[in-house]
């Protein structure tokens, strides 16, 4: 699969002289691939298995975030997915609030451990191609940044779009699942029964489909 940079009219010679404070705030709530992968984000073992099975317990479709937490096994503890609103500009800062909220809702904090045992992967369902966006780098500042104020490791970013799925910043990914294909049962994509989700004082439906629409 192909890696670059999307077009974006702030990434033009000219846009920073004339960006406003708030776009340079925005600007620096975001991560680049580069700093991504320099950031020692740990590798998924079987990525594919892992967004399988995100992908048939959620059903997302664009513009929809899924973050899982998995054990040093990469078994599933709990996951959440909730739906980007509206067509404000991506901000970090938002995003990570937004998964923080999330988190919290399936699974308590690992806040008193020395080192995190847990790891949280982000799957967001997005239109476009592949190529890292700024969207992208806010959505990796955010995972970053609710990772440390919940405990947990922060893992893999994921986008999932028409033509297939990725994991930014490592150059691995597939064609299927994508944002056009139809999921799997939760049977297919399990070949034994997964380790019970927990969550953390939530509604069980959260970890079904949605914590939020």
């Amino acid at each position: 699969m192909t890696f670059g940079f999307a077009p974006s009219a702030d990434t033009s010679p000219w846009a920073a002289s004339s960006m406003p404070a708030d776009s340079t705030s925005r600007l620096a709530r975001m991560l680049e691939p580069t700093e991504w992968t320099s950031a020692g984000i740990p590798l998924l073992r079987n990525p594919r298995e892992v967004v399988s099975g995100l992908h048939a317990r959620h059903r997302p479709t664009p513009a929809t975030a899924v973050v899982a937490v998995l054990d040093h096994e990469e078994r599933l503890n709990a996951s959440a997915s909730f739906v980007r609103r509206g067509s404000a500009v991506a901000d970090g800062w938002e995003f990570r609030n937004a998964l923080l909220s999330h988190l919290r809702r399936v699974i308590p904090h690992d806040l008193r451990r020395r080192t995190p045992a847990r790891t949280a992967v982000l799957l967001y369902c997005r239109e476009g191609d592949e190529r890292w966006t700024e969207e992208d780098g806010a959505w990796m500042w955010g995972l970053r940044d609710a990772c440390t104020l919940h405990g947990l490791r922060c893992g893999a970013y994921i986008t999932l779009t028409r033509g297939g799925w990725q994991v930014l910043g490592e150059g691995r990914g597939g064609r299927q699942p994508s944002s056009l294909s139809t999921p799997a049962s939760l049977a297919e994509t399990f070949a034994a029964v997964p380790t019970p989700l927990r969550t953390g004082g939530g509604a069980a439906e959260v970890m079904l489909r949605t914590a939020a629409r």
